[in-house]
Formats: structure tokens, C-alpha cells, sequence
């Protein structure tokens, strides 16, 4: 099946409907509890919407913790801790990966999301490294080995890099070559919130796409029209931070909007940001809406 000029997606999380009882037991009888059905029941929804390009619904956790926890120097008590140098430790999401693209129609792809190393540094409380640049790149360094076993089972990967919006690193472009080395396959910068303020350095950073939330931000329609730039736009068209789901047509004229701005560098129509806030139902139906407002308009 030839692929469609421009894709439905998501940016990461998806609410799914956990069994505590059931996670709380399997940890103290010892036994291995299985996520392969509740990322099913995530990737399903995703799928039964009509998205195109589905994750793995981050089920496992908040998506930074998903990495502190399995890197090298890193742990989690009360709080996200550097405790020691930071390394790789082995795959992070790339099971969890490979299972979805096990089991979405052929038609289907799978986006890889990598939480950027900004985000991390952002998201923990430092007890090691005195010097935060260094600690910075030693996240992209060990991501980078992430990004290259995540590469082999998808054709898109997803830096998430939301700390970026509250102030973006003068060595950001450095940090985003150093997670994507020797990675083939086509890259995405997702940053939330509002960044207009930074989108002279957004359009230098060396990636394919860049996503952004143009529902709760629309102000950024008129700042992205200021500059000419290479990357590809994923277009953010429903909110994430708020219950109500937004009619077929009003998710229509949101996208029009963006073609009159960006035209042909739209290859991708998202949510905001990751849905994991709403409830399951009002996930489902922003994304069915979303994906019935993508085919009116482009087929």
C-alpha cells in the first residue's frame, strides 16, 4: 500500500485501564507481571481510531521515569535521582517496540520515542555531576544507543524534549546530533508548551520534523510564518490538557489553518502532546476525530 502523504500519529502516552491489585501482586509474590496486554489495549485503541502511526501508549510509567529507571547512575526513590556516572544499561523501550510492531496491520507503523536529555537533566534531582552540561551529554550518549536499537524496529523516532519551551541550551543542536548518531531513519523533535521564543533554534536543529502544539498555542501559526526552514511539520490539532473533544469540523479547520502556513511541510496531524492526563474514552474520540478530520481533508 502506497503511504499517505500525510499521517495520522501520536505524540507518546495513552490512557489505558490498569489492574493495581493485580501489578501489587505479581510484585510481591515474585512473579513477572506482563504489559504486552495493556500496551495492546493502548496500540488497539490507536488502531480502531484510525491513526496511522501508533506508539506504544508509554503504559509502564511516566515516560522520563521509563528511562531513569534503566540507565546506569540513575534511580528512583521519592523522587528521580543522579547518583552516579550516567550510562546505557541494556534496552529501555525497544521490547515494548518490537511487540507492537508485531501486532499492528501491515498498513500501520510504530513510532520509537526517546525522552530527550535535556528533559531528563530537567526532570531529576542532580547528587553527582557538578558539571550539568557534561551530565547532558552523557544522557545523549547513552540514548544514542537507544535510538540505534530502537531504529531497527520502526522508521521514526521521537525525541521528546518538552523542557525545551522553558529554555532551550545554547548547545541544543550538539545534544540532539549526539542522541541521533548513526541512527537511519526519520527524526522528530517533539517540544510542548509554548515556543515561540526558541524557533530560531528549532529550525537549526538537525532533525526531519518538528511537533508542536498548534491547538493550544495557535499564536505559533503566525511566529512559524516569520521563517523559512527545511523540517517537516507535525501538526498538533487537538489538546491535550483538556476533556473536551473537539468536533470533526472544528479539528478540519485547525488543519486548513496550518496548510495556509505550512502547506506541503505538514506530513503529520497529532495530538498535542501525549493523551495520558484524559480519561480512556475522551483519548478515543479525540483521536477517532482527529484521524475522520485527517481523511476529509487530505483522503
Amino acid at each position: 500500500m502506497e503511504k499517505k502523504s500525510v499521517q495520522t500519529t501520536v505524540i507518546g502516552s495513552y490512557p489505558v485501564d490498569l489492574n493495581n491489585i493485580k501489578i501489587m501482586n505479581s510484585y510481591f509474590n515474585q512473579e513477572l507481571f506482563s504489559w504486552d496486554p495493556v500496551i495492546k489495549s493502548a496500540v488497539d485503541d490507536m488502531i480502531k481510531a484510525g491513526i496511522d502511526i501508533v506508539s506504544d501508549g508509554q503504559t509502564r510509567d511516566p515516560f522520563t521515569n521509563i528511562y531513569i529507571r534503566k540507565l546506569k547512575g540513575c534511580r528512583i526513590r521519592s523522587r528521580p535521582e543522579i547518583i552516579g556516572k550516567v550510562e546505557y544499561n541494556g534496552p529501555i523501550t525497544v521490547d515494548d517496540i518490537k511487540y507492537v510492531s508485531s501486532i499492528i496491520p501491515k498498513e500501520n507503523n510504530v513510532i520509537g520515542l526517546i525522552a530527550g536529555p535535556f528533559t531528563l537533566f530537567k526532570s531529576c534531582v542532580n547528587n553527582f555531576y557538578k558539571d550539568e552540561k557534561q551530565l547532558c551529554f552523557d544522557f545523549a550518549k547513552a540514548l544514542n544507543n537507544e535510538a540505534i536499537n530502537l531504529s531497527k524496529h520502526c522508521n521514526i523516532i521521537s525525541v521528546d524534549e518538552p523542557f525545551f519551551s522553558l529554555g532551550m541550551p545554547e548547545y541544543a543542536s550538539d545534544l540532539i546530533k549526539t542522541v541521533i548518531k548513526n541512527v537511519n531513519c526519520t527524526i522528530r523533535l517533539h517540544s510542548c508548551g509554548d515556543v515561540s521564543e526558541i524557533i530560531p533554534d528549532l529550525i537549526n536543529l538537525p532533525v526531519d520534523i518538528l511537533s508542536h502544539e498548534f491547538k493550544a498555542t495557535p499564536k505559533l501559526f503566525d511566529c512559524f510564518k516569520e521563517y523559512d526552514f527545511k523540517q517537516h511539520i507535525c501538526l498538533g490539532s487537538v489538546r491535550s490538557d483538556d476533556p473536551r473533544v473537539e468536533s470533526v469540523d472544528e479539528i478540519k479547520k485547525h488543519i486548513k489553518k496550518g496548510i495556509d502556513v505550512f502547506d506541503k511541510k505538514i506530513v503529520q496531524i497529532s495530538p498535542d502532546c501525549g493523551l495520558r492526563m484524559q480519561s480512556r474514552s475522551v483519548a478515543f474520540e479525540k483521536l477517532k476525530n482527529l484521524a475522520f478530520a485527517c481523511r476529509d481533508i487530505y483522503g
